[in-house]
């Protein structure tokens, strides 16, 4: 398949805010004898990140609080320039680009950029107006349910009846790459399983489609590659299987401690929680155990459990999952 979106050595920095406590001096010009302004120091957003994101495909892009997600999209709409590093879209390079550019490509934002006082159908006809052969509004509108309120002014809606303006608007002028802003935010069961088959239908069609969520289910479900990016770099980057089976992790243990066993494992807890090779966590009374998950382990836990006369009050094994992956990347710590 083509490549839609190609992203190589992307860098973009700012200036850091100093602090006025700790205002730096600058040097001293020989010959005028001028202070001259100490050099700001640069905040790297993005730091040398590449990918590539191809037709009939999606990409899921993750990442923490301040990975660098948002200024790497916004470099790749065109929104800014990198401060080094190259991008092209659909062959171009995106920012100062033509009228003909940025009517291949669709941008669906989570907040911002409706107009509140206009009606939703109403600001759907007014994008629809800018293509030379938009999607019938008719048909957009029914099959997102947008009709129903389509004479409300946009600042009365719900936050998941917006998103779905909004990936109308996006949709409006079929796309060749669309860029999804957590899409299914919001969202009811019933307007998140419709966007899930847009999302399918658009990849169907030949549609580069750049996913980014917080919902990792989300992610799992739909791309075919995740890219996960940290501190302004690609971690991992591959379809959702190979990342499960990326190390060779099976899964998890999961159980649940009562009240004494809590105690019991303070003091006294199993060899398996000591082992290098498996990853232990406890939370409260929960208590994870992954890594290379084996009969054994499973066997020693049991044993450990037996040895406190009490059940847990819950026991289970689970398949390795993209939230797992992504949790032993970018950490568990709130940003």
């Amino acid at each position: 398949m083509t490549a839609a979106l190609e992203i190589e050595d992307l860098v973009m920095a700012f200036p850091q805010r100093r602090a006025p406590s700790r205002r730096r001096r600058g040097s001293r010009d020989p010959d005028t004898g001028a202070d001259t302004p100490a050099p700001r120091s640069r905040l790297r957003a993005v730091d040398g990140l590449s990918l590539t994101a191809r037709n009939g495909e999606v990409t899921a892009l993750l990442g923490p609080n301040g990975a660098g997600k948002t200024t790497t999209l916004e470099c790749a709409q065109g929104l800014r320039r990198p401060t080094s590093g190259t991008v092209r879209l659909l062959g171009e390079q995106p920012w100062g680009a033509r009228p003909e550019l940025r009517a291949r490509a669709g941008v669906m934002l989570q907040d911002g950029g409706l107009p509140q006082s206009v009606r939703a159908g109403e600001y759907l006809r007014h994008i629809s107006a800018m293509y030379q052969d938009p999607v019938p509004q008719h048909e957009l509108q029914a099959r997102l349910g947008i009709g129903s309120f389509a004479g409300t002014p946009i600042r009365r809606l719900s936050g998941g009846q917006r998103q779905r303006v909004s990936l109308a608007a996006a949709l409006a002028g079929r796309p060749e790459i669309v860029f999804l802003d957590e899409p299914s935010a919001g969202l009811d069961p019933q307007s998140r399983a419709v966007v899930f088959d847009l999302i399918d239908e658009l990849r169907g069609d030949g549609t580069a489609v750049i996913l980014t969520t917080h919902l990792l289910d989300d992610a799992q479900r739909l791309a075919d590659q995740v890219v996960i990016v940290d501190e302004g770099q690609v971690r991992a980057c591959g379809s959702v299987q190979e990342l499960i089976d990326g190390d060779g992790r099976s899964g998890a243990l999961r159980v649940e401690l009562t009240a004494a066993q809590q105690q019991r494992w303070a003091q006294h807890p199993p060899e398996l929680a000591q082992r290098p090779d498996l990853q232990v966590s406890a939370e409260g009374a929960r208590i994870v155990i992954s890594g290379a998950t084996r009969p054994q382990e499973l066997a020693e836990l049991s044993q450990w459990l037996a040895g406190t006369g009490e059940l847990p009050l819950s026991l289970s094994l689970q398949p390795r999952s993209l939230e797992d992956v992504f949790l032993e990347l970018s950490g568990r710590q709130i940003r």
